[in-house]
């Protein structure tokens, strides 16, 4: 046999180094990897492919280990197979809708006369255990589009699929996973005598054998619309998770209990913070006293930042003439996340997605000078997105919802500055709330989508400002191509809460296009009196008041620090001859702005202070005689520890210090 010629590139976690190789005509790409059972899969000239592939002369091959991003999407999407398989050897009635990877796990769709039981799912994971100790090899084969539709005949959503296929990126969520840009292929699980046990079409590719799949389990069914459309057949899916060990899957499992116990729903019902009427609608909620609080706190903070920071406080409506959003751009670019047309005297009007438009008219009200800018913009503006019923999600995504809204009017020569200073103004905010694990995000133009308007110069300059700016932060920035907004480019907070999990913060957009001459037309008098056209940065630090109160319900597990905990302090009597005393404190400490209930219900003290550590009150001050003999309380916190005989001079000095200092309680 001749000899070939390749290249083994080594992980680019390992510096990416290279190796000449010289091996046999027919060798498989498993035999370079043999004595590294880490590796599933090779990635030869950037796309991936099995262990079976067969090498070729001048070959780059890098190997792919099973807990790497694209390791770990091969682990799921195998494992979402033998589910598959599981599935229609228990219900053979069923018919395959898809089955990609997703974040932290896979699913797979299924046309079922009956939707799944927990009981249904449990028969379908031992089915699966069973399917993997067998030890099935996936593999792999070309066919034509014909033999597919003759081969995957009982298979209508397949089909589909195959009809589908030139236009497969934009098809559905997943459908690629199955059928690829290209031809199409079809992976078959032999047993161990070559026999058929179950295929899929699908473009792989996928572990070597179903007994290199070290753990897994499955999570829950729901109903979900084949192809995301709801105007189509509702199908049943199954969720499911797997790992390279039985240790991570086991920690994934208890993230998402302690995820399930933070949960801000829950957690904003136990505390009574908030709550989501079906009379008033999705997506919309209410916040109730103690939740009205920490809005206010939120806001009082964030207002009173602005204005340190050279802002000017501005207020705008919530609705205005559809024309305004057709000169934004929202409406030709953005106008399936805005509400239909509202008919107000015979006129269409819009309710506001955005608060950038008012803002430019609001700059545009005057005359401008260059020694204006920055002009600095804010308000607490109430933007409504017309949001899909199936993604809002409590705080976290709904259809109305309060921005802490900036647009930065500046010189072209001001723009890198301006963008530094909102960046470190958010970062600074993010950090006084008790989130300081953060990394970047930029995103940028795809240029081969017409959603995007500007010149390629205009686009250029402005993602290289902000690429320039996220550098110089020592932050970790990831990419995040073709997800910038249709008027610019921009930067995104993404921040790690309590428990590891990432949410998206704030932003900064860089805009050329709005403040243009077909556009606002926005003008400033520059210095040797010709005008011209400034830059507008979008920011919003919390991204939304709304949102941002979601995630810190969660990464503080609803037991907010003291500046910010609705009530800061109760009162606990030993007995009722104690409140008196007890309200002459809550007087002097409401005196110094401490939130202070004295409770004075006839339960016993230890159940007042039970239902002071479920209300995940700070602090408690528990009085008896001594105390009251002694001018002191018995200064308890929420933790459980408890310090006696404190001085009520020293029990208001620690309060009023910790909500001062913001001391994470």
């Amino acid at each position: 046999m001749s000899d070939l010629s390749v290249s083994v590139l080594s992980p680019a976690g390992e510096g990416g180094e290279t190796q000449a190789r010289s091996v046999e005509t027919g060798t498989k790409a498993w035999q370079l990897f043999s004595e590294d059972p880490s590796v599933v899969a090779a990635r030869v000239g950037g796309e991936l492919k099995d262990l079976s592939y067969e090498l070729a002369d001048g070959d780059l091959i890098e190997p792919v280990a099973i807990d790497s991003p694209d390791g770990l999407d091969i682990l799921r999407h195998s494992t979402a197979h033998v589910m598959a398989q599981a599935v229609q050897e228990l219900f053979p009635e069923a018919k395959l809708g898809i089955g990609p990877p997703i974040t932290d796990g896979f699913y797979y769709d299924f046309d079922v006369p009956e939707p799944f039981t927990p009981d249904d799912l449990s028969k379908i994971e031992a089915r699966m255990k069973k399917i993997v100790k067998e030890n099935q090899r996936f593999s792999r084969r070309e066919i034509s589009d014909d033999e597919a539709r003759a081969e995957l005949a009982d298979e209508p959503y397949k089909l589909e699929l195959i009809g589908l296929k030139s236009t497969a990126g934009d098809a559905a969520e997943g459908a690629s996973v199955e059928v690829g840009e290209g031809g199409l292929s079809i992976y078959d699980n032999l047993k161990r005598d070559g026999s058929v046990a179950w295929n899929d079409l699908c473009r792989g590719p996928h572990l070597p054998t179903t007994k290199r799949i070290p753990a897994f389990t499955l999570m829950r069914s729901a109903a979900a619309y084949w192809r995301g459309d709801e105007k189509n057949k509702q199908l049943q899916r199954i969720y499911g998770t797997a790992w390279p060990s039985k240790e991570e899957l086991d920690d994934y499992l208890h993230r998402i209990e302690e995820a399930q116990r933070r949960d801000h729903r829950r957690l904003g019902s136990e505390l009574d913070l908030y709550s989501f009427p079906d009379e008033i609608g999705s997506g919309l909620p209410v916040f109730h006293p103690k939740g009205g609080v920490i809005k206010r706190e939120m806001e009082d903070y964030v207002r009173r930042r602005h204005i340190e920071e050279g802002f000017e406080y501005v207020g705008t409506p919530h609705i205005a003439k559809e024309g305004l959003f057709h000169t934004s751009g929202h409406l030709p670019y953005y106008g399936e996340g805005m509400f239909p047309a509202l008919d107000v005297d015979g006129m269409d009007y819009r309710l506001k997605a955005m608060n950038c438009p008012m803002h430019n008219l609001i700059f545009r009200s005057r005359q401008r000078s260059y020694r204006e800018l920055p002009l600095r913009l804010f308000e607490f503006g109430h933007v409504y997105r017309n949001e899909k019923s199936g993604v809002i999600h409590g705080l976290t995504r709904v259809r109305g919802f309060a921005q802490d809204d900036s647009h930065s009017y500046v010189t072209p020569e001001q723009a890198p500055a301006e963008v530094e200073h909102l960046l470190n103004f958010m970062l600074s905010l993010l950090r006084d709330f008790g989130i300081d694990d953060f990394y970047l995000e930029l995103s940028t133009r795809d240029a081969t989508k017409d959603k995007f308007i500007g010149s390629d110069e205009d686009w250029a300059i402005a993602t290289q400002v902000l690429e320039d700016v996220a550098t110089a932060t020592g932050l970790e920035l990831v990419p995040d191509p073709g997800g910038a907004a249709y008027y610019g480019p921009k930067i995104s907070v993404q921040a790690r809460d309590a428990i590891g999990r990432t949410w998206q913060m704030g932003t900064v957009q860089y805009d050329f296009n709005q403040p243009a001459p077909d556009r606002f037309g926005l003008e400033y008098v520059a210095a040797d009196g010709s005008r011209q056209q400034p830059v507008m940065i979008h920011s919003a630090k919390f991204g939304s008041i709304e949102r941002f109160m979601g995630v810190l319900v969660e990464h503080y597990a609803g037991a907010f620090p003291p500046w910010l905990a609705p009530v800061q302090v109760v009162g606990i009597p030993v007995a009722e001859r104690h409140l008196d005393y007890l309200y002459d404190l809550a007087a002097r400490l409401k005196a110094e702005g401490i939130r202070i209930e004295v409770d004075a219900s006839d339960e016993r003290m230890q159940k007042k202070i039970r239902t002071a550590q479920t209300q995940k009150i700070p602090f408690m001050l528990l009085a008896g005689d001594k105390d009251v003999e002694a001018g002191a309380v018995s200064f308890r916190y929420r933790s459980g520890e408890q310090e006696n005989g404190v001085s009520l001079d020293d029990a208001v000095a620690k309060i009023v210090a910790a909500v001062r200092d913001r001391v994470q309680v």
